[in-house]
């Protein structure tokens, strides 16, 4: 059933349809196939010497799942959580102690080798990164550019609270949660922090209840034992009191002795509510804490791709759910209620799936559905589509509407006013390029057209003075280097233009810009970190001009 939920989840249908969401499937295949990796290295441990092929084989799949996407690495604090309150049902307070006392060696060096590895796989990653956080822009992610540290803080908090809703109930989907989507807490009484309390008091009595110390009934394969009594099958199930007083052994695997399985077992125990209960949190929790904001920033508020590892804890949660309370209650009514409610939630589920899948077929229909949730993203985007489709009143339309609801967005400005351009309006266009360029001072596209327009209608030291604004922006730290440096260099092409229309052939240069002439010239160089970025840019534009004569 828990399949079943998987498969049918809404939640999902970003990760498959959108080619982003590739790098979560991917990550999720090899996520899985290392926690079962490791599944048969606590099941073949101590009996077996291809127990250390297949940790081999949990660490490269843990490998490659990161590779996908970096959350996949979680899957080794998985694992750990697996073996110790799975595999050797350890509770809380009994693992020190075994710890202390040398008791399980075996375990302490899997968790160890476990700890190493993935302490190496991040350092590589950081490595890769450049030892520095990613960088993105301030709207993908409000909270963390917020000054005040309650907003941050009560709003970290709560966005755990608001992806577990979308995993409960996924009747609002978007393929954007950035900008204002989700507004900041700003204060105590916002009443969605009720929404926080209530959700981490029940994640809490979720761990409580699957780390607590036993009881002495204990459910097993279905039935209710007590006292180590067999239950209807006939099949043994010891107590917990027994259980303690016992040398800790695993709980899943049959022995295996000299490569020939102990057939004194014939069918392997089921775990009991408990172990599945702490294996889905640790589903759910651990691979979303990444995602969370809490020990670093990322350059999102929400995303629903990103749940589709986390939604496999929250799948085999409300199944285990379910099926404790198939056990616990007697009247055949209630089984029945229990079973077809459970099945109804799995076809709802698969019909929100189709209708989204709907969304996904196109950039129209998906930036459509966006509206309800983000509507400046959404407006701007589906106005991107609809110029492209050459409706262009529509268009105009949708880019005013994603300035209404958010006024300093200099990519709508900017599109707008480049729509103005090309249907000759170019009084209004002017106006909106220069609230683009006060909106984002680096944006050289809106140099560069603004120019354009100034020199067309006769204001050439404008146009001028626009231009060389234009080629002095720093190269630094820009939305789109490649579409920042063409722009440039278009802004400077037009400035030759400017200066060949009338007739100034020969201007003097300012000191630094003599500086390439000489140093082929002379032929030495120095070093880029001692040049300043936009010296450089003009410096390589110089020199393709002094190899082709034209200084």
């Amino acid at each position: 059933m828990a399949g079943l939920m998987f498969a049918s989840h809404p939640i999902h249908t970003e990760a498959v349809a959108g080619i982003v969401g590739r790098a979560d499937v991917g990550a999720s295949l090899f996520f899985l196939l290392s926690l079962l990796c490791y599944v048969k290295h606590c099941s073949t441990r101590g009996y077996s010497a291809r127990t250390w092929g297949w940790f081999l084989g949990t660490g490269l799949c843990a490998g490659c799942s990161m590779l996908w996407k970096e959350q996949g690495v979680t899957v080794l604090a998985v694992s750990a959580v697996y073996d110790v309150f799975v595999f050797h049902r350890l509770k809380m307070k009994q693992i020190l102690p075994t710890i202390y006392k040398g008791k399980n060696l075996s375990l302490f060096l899997s968790i160890s080798l476990l700890t190493l590895w993935g302490t190496s796989l991040l350092g590589a990653r950081l490595y890769w990164m450049g030892n520095k956080p990613p960088s993105f822009s301030n709207s993908d992610n409000p909270a963390a550019d917020s000054d005040s540290l309650l907003a941050r803080t009560l709003t970290f908090f709560y966005l755990p609270t608001k992806n577990l809703w979308l995993l409960l109930c996924p009747d609002t989907l978007s393929f954007d949660w950035s900008m204002d989507a989700v507004p900041l807490l700003k204060t105590i009484c916002d009443w969605r922090n009720l929404h926080t309390v209530a959700f981490y008091i029940g994640l809490l009595l979720l761990a409580y209840c699957g780390l607590k110390s036993p009881s002495l009934d204990r459910e097993c394969d279905g039935k209710f034992v007590t006292n180590g009594k067999q239950n209807a099958n006939g099949h043994s199930c010891h107590s917990d009191v027994e259980y303690r007083n016992s040398e800790i052994k695993p709980s899943f695997a049959s022995k295996v002795e000299n490569g020939i399985k102990n057939n004194v077992s014939q069918r392997t125990q089921l775990p009991s509510t408990e172990n599945i209960v702490v294996l889905s949190l640790s589903l759910l929790i651990i691979p979303f804490v990444p995602a969370t904001n809490l020990f670093f920033y990322v350059g999102f508020v929400i995303a629903e791709r990103v749940l589709y590892i986390p939604s496999m804890g929250f799948c085999l949660l409300i199944t285990v759910g379910a099926r404790a309370l198939y056990v616990k209650v007697q009247k055949r009514f209630l089984k029945s209620l229990i079973f077809y409610a459970t099945a109804t939630l799995i076809v709802f589920y698969g019909l929100k799936t189709a209708i989204r899948n709907g969304d996904w077929q196109n950039e129209e229909m998906l930036y459509r559905s966006g509206i309800k949730v983000n509507p400046a993203k959404a407006w701007g985007n589906l106005g991107n589509v609809l110029k492209s489709q050459s409706k262009i009143s529509e268009a105009e339309s949708a880019y005013r509407n994603a300035l209404y609801y958010r006024s300093n967005m200099a990519d709508m400005l900017y599109n707008l006013g480049l729509l103005l351009q090309e249907n000759s309006r170019f009084t209004e266009a002017l106006h909106y390029y220069k609230l683009a360029i006060g909106s984002r001072p680096t944006l050289a596209s809106a140099y560069l057209n603004t120019g354009i327009i100034l020199m067309n209608q006769g204001k050439t030291e404008e146009a001028r003075r626009t231009f060389l604004k234009c080629s002095e922006i720093p190269d630094e730290n820009l939305k789109d280097p490649h579409a920042h440096k063409s722009s440039v260099t278009s802004c400077l092409y037009n400035l030759g233009k400017l200066y060949h229309e009338q007739g100034h052939y020969e201007v003097r240069p300012k000191p630094l810009a003599l500086l390439p002439l000489v140093l082929v010239q002379t032929q030495c160089s120095l070093p880029c970190s001692l040049i300043p970025g936009t010296l450089r840019s003009r410096m390589k534009l110089m020199c393709v001009f002094i190899k082709r004569g034209s200084w």
